[in-house]
């Protein structure tokens, strides 16, 4: 027989289980009202929440893409100066170091030969010179033929000629400077001899530097001659200068592929100390396009093959079919479809579409 006890705490705990369940469903009913009542996407009649998005304002930007390269400063222009003539060296007037103008006098050899030949040829021009004036009287006067005057002019002709010879051979002792510059290399000491063609000094022009990269020949149609060029030299980190490209090479090495590109130092380079040898961070703008309309790569959708974005206008989405042009890192070019200073979603567009509503809670910059 049933326990009366028993009976009436069975009915107490099933009473308190009740109690609990519809407190427990009293709670989420308020808490709930709570989220509805605070809810700032939500519609004040009820309706559809906006959205929470990013976007970004359409603004012109700068994708031009920067080619980085390196060269090592050089001379636009230097010379190997060579002797002339087989001769020992009887003086050298420079050092490596010494800056020369165009004439001046470098190297001289000993010539001492030439010039005894070329005092002998001289006195030959002289005596031919009086035969020919004696022959030329005499023949106004009628008294030598025109034959002999003839032959008096030839030979003072062939003495004539026979003077420059020796007089070129004499100047050929001299090596002088064939242009303003530096002298950068010196071969020869007084007393040595050398042999025509060797190569004595080396001279360089440093009012003109230049950079001579390489650049690939994908990328050197879009460089143009005068273009503008920003560098900067290692051994000079504090300063930067702009150098301007002089000239492009006609061909492309058949083993890299590169094409040679002559970049020009401003002249103030060489004024502040930049030297042949240096290194020089070249940047360098291809495909310019300074002033494109551009969207976050990922804010472009794709439907077979239009693409298309979302545009915000008065907190709906308003998707919009786009022409797009290059991508550079983060930003796609719009080249048609969009205007300056519309606001466009700034995220993946798959999820969303046509008149949802939105509120703006980040943009991109």
């Amino acid at each position: 027989m049933p326990n009366i006890q028993d009976g009436l705490f069975a009915r107490s705990a099933s009473a308190t289980r009740r109690a609990g369940v519809a407190l427990a469903f009293a709670l989420v009913l308020s808490l709930t009202a709570c989220g509805n009542g605070n809810d700032a996407g939500a519609n004040d009649e009820g309706g559809e929440a906006a959205t929470p998005v990013a976007a970004v304002e359409l603004q012109p930007r700068d994708l031009s893409r920067e080619l980085m390269v390196s060269a090592r400063v050089e001379p636009r222009a230097w010379v190997r100066l060579a002797a002339r003539t087989d001769g020992v060296v009887e003086a050298v007037h420079v050092e490596e170091g010494d800056r020369v103008e165009q004439g001046d006098t470098l190297i001289e050899l000993d010539v001492a030969e030439e010039r005894a030949e070329l005092a002998r040829a001289e006195a030959h021009v002289e005596e031919a010179r009086l035969e020919y004036a004696r022959s030329a009287e005499l023949r106004d006067e009628g008294i030598a033929s025109r034959a002999s005057y003839e032959r008096a002019r030839a030979v003072l002709r062939s003495a004539e000629s026979e003077r420059s010879l020796w007089q070129a051979r004499v100047d050929y002792g001299t090596l002088a400077a064939s242009r303003d510059g530096v002298i950068t290399e010196r071969m020869v000491e007084p007393g040595e001899a050398v042999a025509a063609r060797d190569t004595l000094l080396e001279l360089v022009d440093t009012t003109t530097l230049v950079l001579r990269p390489g650049v690939s020949e994908l990328d050197v149609r879009d460089l143009v001659v005068g273009q503008d060029v920003p560098i900067r030299l290692d051994a000079f980190p504090d300063a930067d200068y702009v150098a301007k490209i002089r000239r492009i090479f006609p061909a492309a090495s058949p083993d890299s592929q590169q094409v040679t590109v002559e970049v020009a130092l401003p002249a103030e380079a060489a004024v502040n100390g930049v030297r042949p040898g240096n290194l020089a961070r070249i940047r360098m703008t291809v495909d310019e396009r300074p002033d494109a309309l551009a969207v976050p790569a990922a804010a472009i959708g794709e439907d077979g093959d239009q693409r298309y974005v979302y545009v915000v206008v008065d907190e709906q989405l308003e998707r919009r079919s786009v022409e797009t042009g290059v991508t550079r890192g983060p930003w796609t070019e719009i080249t048609d479809g969009l205007a300056d200073g519309e606001i466009v979603l700034a995220t993946n567009p798959i999820d969303m579409r046509e008149g949802q509503r939105v509120r703006i809670v980040g943009w991109r910059g």
